[in-house]
């Protein structure tokens, strides 16, 4: 009953965004009698199922450090993880919904390593959304230059004080033992890890780089990107539902689309197609992984 309930809460969720968002149908049907429509949205589906391949692979490479696992356990837990985490607070879910997989004593294990594998994603969304903060401002000047410096030195401030705080416990947990428990995990590993995460991070963008030019968006292929980055960086920053997650990403994408002249309605389809393929279509998948899960005695 609980697993129907999941997957009907999922579904509920999704029919909900979509019936809310108004788009132009019209002018997306014109658009796309474009030839050249067809390859680009070709090349768009391509990349969501390479950036979806890519976190199953990234899954596999973590828990093969601790178990040996098969490419299709690891799909099956990916995406029924993925449905269970649609509806909480920046997807959490799936944090659980993995563990579920596992013995009891190896929670903690799995919940570890599905951080070391949420971080890697995090820490290029930070990088490559900060280089693109600061290419865009440098085109766009959105932001002074005075508080940039003031961010730049709060950060080091940050930074240096972490360092002589990483022995600091609460109820036995420290920064210390963090990293020393992240070093725990073979260096290959982590540039495995690392190195998914990257060419994840490259469809997932191009997807939507993609996308906008299969509706005549013509702008500098970097300043498309830097966009692109700044709005994943905002919107991950902000607490949000999976199934809200287009809407955040949408209205962080509007305002900086829209200082470069682009239609807010071109920005909206793009992101809600993005999110139709990185997370509906999935968790259509996942749902089947999680009608049939059945948990471990």
């Amino acid at each position: 009953m609980v697993k129907v309930l999941i997957v009907a809460a999922a579904f509920y969720f999704i029919y909900d965004r979509l019936s809310h968002t108004r788009l132009d149908w019209k002018r997306v049907q014109h658009l796309l009698e474009n030839p050249m429509a067809t390859y680009l949205l070709v090349g768009v589906v391509i990349l969501a199922v390479l950036n979806r391949f890519f976190e199953i692979l990234k899954w596999r490479n973590l828990v093969m450090s601790i178990r040996d696992i098969s490419l299709f356990e690891a799909t099956r837990q990916v995406m029924a993880s993925l449905t269970a985490g649609i509806f909480t607070p920046n997807g959490l879910g799936e944090y659980a919904g993995k563990a579920l997989f596992y013995e009891k004593s190896w929670a903690k294990k799995i919940v570890f390593l599905n951080l070391i594998c949420n971080g890697a994603q995090m820490m290029l969304t930070l990088i490559f959304g900060v280089f693109g903060l600061l290419y865009f401002n440098t085109k766009q000047a959105i932001i002074d230059s005075q508080v940039i410096l003031f961010l730049f030195i709060g950060c080091c401030v940050g930074f240096v004080a972490l360092l002589f705080m990483k022995r600091f416990s609460i109820k036995g947990y420290s920064l210390e033992k963090l990293l020393h428990k992240i070093n725990t995990l073979p260096k290959n590993i982590h540039l495995k890890n690392m190195g998914l995460a990257f060419f994840r991070y490259v469809f997932f963008s191009h997807q939507q780089y993609l996308l906008l030019v299969c509706f005549g968006v013509k702008l500098p292929y970097l300043m498309v990107l830097s966009t692109i980055a700044i709005s994943y960086l905002l919107a991950s920053s902000l607490p949000s539902f999976q199934f809200f997650d287009f809407a955040v990403k949408g209205s962080v994408a509007v305002f900086f689309f829209g200082q470069l002249g682009v239609n807010e309605w071109i920005v909206i389809f793009v992101t809600t197609a993005i999110w139709f393929l990185n997370v509906v279509v999935p968790v259509g998948i996942g749902s089947y992984f999680v009608l049939r899960f059945k948990p471990l005695p």
